[in-house]
């Protein structure tokens, strides 16, 4: 695996059942479960090592965490800033939730916190997200991205090709704030 392979590659897996997750900065020590988790999430898709999380960490790139009531990790999204400053632009680096808890709102309240972030910065956001990944492909939607183009055999080693998404930079006020 190669650090572009995933650097603005979106890698979503949405959800069922509706619990209300505690969101927060991802920890270190989740590291190794966010790896385990890619593996069965994405597994022909070249699934992240613990490295890679640990590099982005490093870099200060902004990750966070959905922790159910057991304080277990149950999803995970990462968001990097490629540029500052009056043209700032984001990228969605990853999104994945547990299949137990798909469908129920997790994906969507990670999605969420990481345009609160980007809105901070009034930032532009790009992801790449499976052509043939309909549920998430409607979740961006929802949040104003839109296909700007499309990236063939992107995801490796599968093949697949991807669309790359973007939304528009808004400001915190837009949105009505933080969640």
């Amino acid at each position: 695996m190669t650090e572009n392979q995933h650097t603005g590659g979106a890698r979503t897996s949405t959800a069922r059942g509706g619990i209300d997750p505690f969101v927060a900065k991802l920890r270190r020590k989740d590291v190794a479960r966010c790896a385990e988790l890619e593996r069965g999430l994405f597994p022909t898709d070249d699934p992240w090592p613990e490295g890679a999380f640990t590099a982005a960490l490093d870099r200060g790139d902004f990750y966070i965490g959905a922790y159910d009531s057991a304080d277990a990790l149950i999803g995970y999204a990462g968001l990097a800033f490629v540029a500052k400053g009056p043209r700032a632009e984001a990228e969605v680096h990853t999104i994945a939730v547990t299949p137990e808890v798909q469908g129920g709102g997790v994906g969507k309240k990670l999605l969420r916190r990481l345009l609160d972030r980007a809105d901070e910065e009034r930032a532009q956001v790009f992801l790449e997200v499976r052509t043939d990944n309909e549920a998430a492909i409607a979740l961006y939607r929802r949040h104003d991205f839109e296909v700007v183009g499309v990236r063939k055999r992107y995801y490796q080693p599968s093949g697949a090709d991807a669309y790359t998404m973007r939304r528009p930079a808004q400001s915190a006020e837009q949105e009505g704030g933080a969640v």
